[in-house]
């Protein structure tokens, strides 16, 4: 069987002494797309965070690659986070910067790349998200779906084992939120990337998750295959499916 990129193994977290993940376990596995959705304030992010070693857990282990992120010290954490794009809500570009920069920015931390080579990389997350015109604009020159996929550029700009979306489609219209997912797609067969997406968004999830984890109650309530989860009988994720559980 094939080993897990990620373990989550009876992970618990709380803020000001209120429960927020209460022992939850799951495997991530090389190049799926793992989504966990549920409604807001379920600790999705807070997942999220935890993996990236930004939060502390308060009980359980998680690992990355077979290392134990909770007992990482700073600097092999940072070493960490390398193999690791992030897409964050709102794009999260550095508005001082123009499109290239914006995408070579992780190159250049990683370190050890020339120009030329840089400029080749970022040319190249460019084109698969679909923007190669726009390197020179700036954040405020971009709509917001745009924004989003030169977010998309530079999560993958370094060629990171692992990309985790948190709610990659917010805010977006049906048209863009669609041109997203499918960027997320071929972002993974393209490179073989593992994802793991935060989202409440049900046509999006329908079109990029491998496997499905619904949070409720600090809890995971079902994890399986998109097919699973479109047909499962447990009446959390039923009520998820109709659009009954979500965003709240």
């Amino acid at each position: 069987m094939t080993e897990a990129i990620i373990e989550f193994q009876n992970v618990s977290k709380s803020f000001d002494g209120k429960m927020i993940l209460k022992d939850i376990s799951f495997d991530v596995f090389p190049g799926e797309t793992f989504c966990i959705v549920g409604g807001s304030g379920t600790g999705k992010s807070v997942a999220l965070k935890l993996l990236m070693g930004l939060i502390p857990v308060d009980e359980g282990k998680i690992f990355f690659l077979g290392q134990e992120v909770t007992n990482l010290n700073d600097h092999d954490l940072n070493t960490m986070r390398l193999k690791i794009g992030m897409v964050f809500q709102g794009a999260a570009l550095f508005d001082s910067m123009n499109v290239y920069d914006n995408v070579a920015y992780p190159i250049r931390e990683l370190g050890g790349y020339s120009e030329d080579e840089i400029e080749a990389m970022v040319c190249e997350k460019l084109s698969v998200v679909g923007l190669s015109d726009t390197a020179p604009l700036f954040p405020a020159d971009l709509s917001g779906g745009m924004r989003k996929r030169v977010g998309l550029a530079r999560a993958i700009a370094a060629n990171p084992e692992v990309i985790v979306y948190d709610e990659p489609t917010t805010g977006l219209d049906p048209a863009n939120v669609r041109r997203v997912d499918e960027r997320v797609r071929l972002l993974q067969e393209k490179y073989k990337v593992t994802s793991i997406v935060v989202s409440h968004d049900m046509a999006s999830i329908n079109r990029i998750a491998d496997r499905v984890a619904l949070l409720h109650e600090k809890k995971f309530g079902f994890i399986g295959t998109i097919a699973e989860f479109k047909k499962a009988t447990n009446p959390l994720v039923k009520q998820f499916v109709q659009g009954e559980v979500g965003a709240e």
